[in-house]
């Protein structure tokens, strides 16, 4: 029977650990992830107040067509970004075309 609840209490105490250690782990693991997501949050928010302004309200003129492309794609690149939404994309793209 000694050897019995040797083995019990010896089970308790590695389970415990087990426990205790795994715990440990998971909390570090989510403060990690926490911090990560808090920096890409700050990234994000400092490339969005980076980020060039909406093309103009004046259009250029109707003759310089590579600056009209140019622009678009510019705001391409902004909505993919996320930066600009459908709805402002699309109000921008039809300034730019007029």
């Amino acid at each position: 029977m000694p050897g019995l609840l040797r083995g019990v209490a010896r089970t308790a105490v590695i389970a415990g650990t087990a426990t205790a250690v795994s715990n440990r782990v998971s909390r570090r693991q989510g403060g990690r992830w926490a911090q990560q997501e808090a920096q890409q949050q700050g990234q994000q928010q400092q490339q969005a107040a980076a980020a060039p302004p909406p093309a103009p309200a004046a259009a250029p003129p109707a003759d310089d067509m590579t600056a009209k492309i140019e622009q678009l794609k510019q705001l391409s690149t902004l909505k993919e970004q996320g930066v600009l939404t459908e709805a402002e994309f699309a109000e921008q793209k039809r300034r730019l075309l007029g």
